[in-house]
């Protein structure tokens, strides 16, 4: 186990190196000003929440990742600054002395955006927040280079272009500086990772014949919080007959006896995300059950036997199926069962894994990536399905799994009073013993 994905304390002590919080803004402003660099941008605007935190370090809840609100402007020469809710501001300005310049005066504003409309179109916001960036750009000298901007309004693009701003995609700059994680990214991504190993262990203990889909979610989220979570995003409590297809998204319903169930448990840890499946059989488990789970990990371990630095997603989707070979029409359709995803402040980063778009565009595997491999099939019995997924962190030689709770067989939970073994069958083997048994005694 390499040291960044050993898991340690969450406090920090004097006693033991840890996660290196400085270290890891520093780290993540030098990848991305490198981006920045490499581009033909002058600056890269953010509205989305990851990306103003993994420029800014800056963070004010969840509350208003839908909001678009808050901003954040980098610069080729100047150092970044973050504009947000006056009372916000003022928290970065006493608190977060890297938003400093070099004669100590604040690079944390008060500045707000449109709220995603809620506010009147003539109050000349999204003119405001024109004005802000057009000001910053013209004090460097950049007027006349393109701007990169992550997501924007549309009152806000009309507003910079008429300010005279060329306005252009800036996400693949920060997509690119997020693509390999520092040593301190992969020690948060462990962490966050063991946090669900635990609410694992809770779910398989609680899962039984009679609780609900939404019951689960409760008991994931309350470990999960308990534990330290910054913000559990979701939980997909899929049971049963929903498991084929997969809706994505938990009901209330009652699991019965023999349902396969299936979760996703997705949460931050100072930021940093989760995305873990695991499916489990309820109280017992079907043939047509467990053959399913048994293709869904064979793929899944030809997948991470395959990942090591040099290697393509290419290389990777051409393990699994076609979307034909598990019952849909193309793969749009089958889009995000057989799939991999990226892992970082946000759940779906580079690289992308797909049979819809890695086998006509690769991207190289590299070392220092993390990312989410899953696989997905459903039973012959036309009601279950199995879906697995693993977290690994790509090493020199390999990867490693930080993904712990047990996957390599499909689990029974809730199993106490029933068979759960070989399922029916165990019950007609006992029933004919019985009988042989009775017979022979002459009953």
């Amino acid at each position: 186990m390499s040291s960044a994905t050993a898991t340690l304390g969450t406090m920090a002590v004097d006693w033991e190196q840890r996660v290196d919080f400085d270290r890891l803004r520093r780290g993540r402003l030098e990848r991305l000003r490198a981006q920045l660099e490499r581009s033909e941008l002058g600056a890269v605007l953010a509205f989305d929440f990851s990306n103003i935190r993994y420029m800014t370090a800056t963070h004010i809840g969840t509350w208003a990742m839908d909001k678009l609100i808050r901003f954040s402007l980098l610069t080729r020469t100047g150092k970044p600054i973050s504009w947000d809710f006056g009372s916000a501001a003022r928290h970065h300005q006493l608190h977060n002395p890297w938003l400093m310049d070099g004669e100590g005066e604040p690079r944390a504003r008060a500045g707000i955006s449109t709220l995603r409309g809620a506010f009147h179109p003539d109050a000349g916001i999204a003119r405001a927040v024109a004005a802000k960036i057009k000001r910053e750009l013209d004090a460097e000298g950049l007027s006349g280079e393109p701007l990169g901007i992550d997501v924007v309004e549309p009152p806000v693009l009309f507003a910079l272009q008429e300010a005279g701003i060329r306005v252009v995609d800036g996400q693949q700059v920060f997509m690119e500086a997020r693509r390999i994680k520092t040593s301190d990214e992969i020690t948060l991504l462990t962490h966050a990772a063991a946090m669900v190993d635990a609410a694992y262990e809770d779910l398989y203990d609680f899962l039984r014949p009679g609780v609900r889909e939404n019951e689960t979610v409760g008991l994931v989220a309350k470990k999960l919080y308990d534990l330290g979570s910054e913000y559990v995003e979701g939980v997909n409590a899929i049971s049963g007959e929903r498991c084929s297809p997969h809706p994505h998204v938990y009901s209330d319903r009652l699991i019965r006896p023999g349902d396969p169930a299936f979760f996703d448990i997705l949460h931050s840890f100072n930021g940093y995300r989760t995305c873990y499946y695991r499916t489990f059989a309820v109280g017992s488990a079907s043939v047509a059950q467990r053959d399913a789970y048994t293709r869904a990990r064979e793929y899944m371990d030809l997948a991470i036997a395959a990942v090591k630095p040099g290697v393509t997603t290419a290389d990777i989707v051409r393990l699994w199926p076609t979307a034909k070979e598990f019952g849909f029409e193309d793969e749009e359709a089958a889009f995000g069962l057989q799939y991999g995803h990226g892992v970082g402040l946000s759940i779906w980063e580079k690289p992308i894994f797909s049979r819809l778009v890695s086998l006509d565009h690769p991207e190289i595997i590299e070392e220092g990536m993390v990312f989410a491999l899953e696989t997905y099939w459903p039973s012959a019995d036309g009601v279950g399905a199995a879906r697995i997924e693993e977290e690994v962190v790509v090493t020199a030689s390999g990867c490693e799994v930080i993904t712990k709770f047990p996957a390599e067989q499909l689990l029974v939970a809730g199993g106490r009073r029933y068979y759960s073994v070989d399922g029916p069958m165990n019950l007609l083997r006992e029933a004919q013993s019985h009988l042989n048994t009775t017979a022979g005694r002459g009953e």
